[in-house]
């Protein structure tokens, strides 16, 4: 999520703003095999083994549980993380809010793990995608240390869960139906359970099972890696969607008209995305009333820099107006009336409405709603506005 359609540098090879799964020639997947108590897990031959899949759980120094993975011809895997290594498909970022690159940002040490998931697709029916925490590095092998969240479940199965998590919330109704809801975030583990969130990001004790819910992706299931969050659409739902061309057909229309600035009484043109020159066409929107307007001088306050609405003289902050480009993001089709607040960036009234009522998670135990196309956290109540334009469309 935030990048609008591309990645401000440039989509470049695995690190793109979306990526499209494809049936693999061969299946690489892995299921399951057997597992084993070891002494000495970074001694033992499947790990050494740089053609085995394996996940070692370390309970302690001289006690650890190997798990070997045998090759599945009827999945492909996917594995998503910070790190550019090659067992990596797609790479990830840590996203800075607003429509900036982590360049420019002093930041952090990144929260992303460098191997933070893997995602199995069910070859024979690819609705069927599986979501699971941890992916496997380059000798193939997942290692949980000693620290780390894990439990054997009757003396049998063992799982675990990664240092941060990678939570998952799955949509009520039709994403792009227009009448999805969101639901609540859940927690994957390694071995594909789902749980209840832990009280804190990195908290030892894990959440309760939900023996309801699955690790099964659906369209419009929100993936969170703490540090990017990722949308998940299905085949059937972008064909639901709009498109590129659906979106800029909208913007064409808005701007046919000719919508003008009461003040510069010039005609205003919305623009496919923001530049950082000034344009007397620009629009601009008025955030506490929803009045669009060109760029002028007329009644701003000096000290706050906030400026009057000089249709309805309400005083508040004002913003560019920009049209969100990712179709992913919609939930359903018509005119962009609506902008998030405070970025400016304009989508339907259903959109909006949704991404409005969604938690993203922030931080250890935090959540904020964010714009879907920059991720700016939304202000004020209900984080949006409806825009109004003084031309034929109202």
């Amino acid at each position: 999520m935030r990048y609008n359609g591309f990645l401000p540098p440039g989509d470049r090879g695995r690190k793109r703003s979306k990526f499209v799964l494809y049936k693999r020639q061969l299946g690489n997947g892995v299921k399951r095999s057997k597992h084993y108590v070891v002494k000495t897990p970074h001694c033992s031959q499947a790990i050494l083994d740089a053609t085995q899949h394996s996940i070692s759980y370390t309970l302690s120094r001289n006690h650890a549980v190997i798990v070997e993975y045998t090759n599945d011809e009827d999945t492909d895997m996917f594995q998503i993380g910070r790190s550019s290594e090659t067992p990596i498909d797609f790479i990830v970022m840590d996203t800075v809010p607003g429509d900036k690159s982590t360049e420019n940002k002093v930041m952090q040490q990144s929260t992303i793990s460098r191997f933070a998931c893997r995602i199995l697709c069910d070859r024979n029916n690819p609705k069927v995608a599986r979501i699971y925490a941890a992916g496997f590095d380059t000798s193939r092998n997942i290692f949980l240390g000693e620290k780390a969240n894990k439990w054997q479940e009757n003396g049998r199965e063992i799982d675990g869960l990664t240092t941060n998590g990678v939570l998952i919330m799955h949509p009520r109704g039709s994403f792009c139906g227009g009448d999805a809801k969101f639901r609540y975030w859940l927690e994957t583990s390694v071995g594909g359970s789902v749980f209840t969130t832990r009280e804190s990001r990195s908290a030892q004790q894990k959440g309760q099972k939900v023996e309801e819910e699955t690790n099964i992706l659906q369209d419009g299931t929100l993936i969170d890696l703490c540090g990017a969050t990722l949308l998940w659409r299905s085949a059937e739902g972008l064909a639901k969607s709009p498109s590129k061309r659906d979106l800029e057909r909208e913007i064409d229309e808005i701007n046919a008209g000719r919508p003008q600035c009461p003040v510069g009484l010039n005609t205003l043109v919305i623009p496919r995305k923001i530049t950082p020159s000034e344009n007397q066409q620009q629009p601009y929107v008025y955030l506490n009333c929803g009045h669009v307007q060109g760029l002028h001088d007329w009644g701003q306050d000096k000290d706050s820099g906030d400026r009057k609405c000089p249709i309805c003289l309400e005083l508040g902050p004002v913003v560019k107006v920009c049209m969100g480009l990712e179709p992913a993001f919609y939930v359903d089709t018509g005119l962009p009336t609506f902008a998030f607040n405070p970025c400016g960036h304009m989508a339907t009234e259903k959109t909006v409405k949704y991404w409005a009522n969604v938690e993203i998670p922030h931080g250890t135990n935090g959540f904020h709603a964010v714009c879907p196309f920059c991720a700016t956290p939304l202000s004020g109540s209900p984080g949006y506005k409806r825009l109004i334009f003084q031309d034929n469309v109202d």
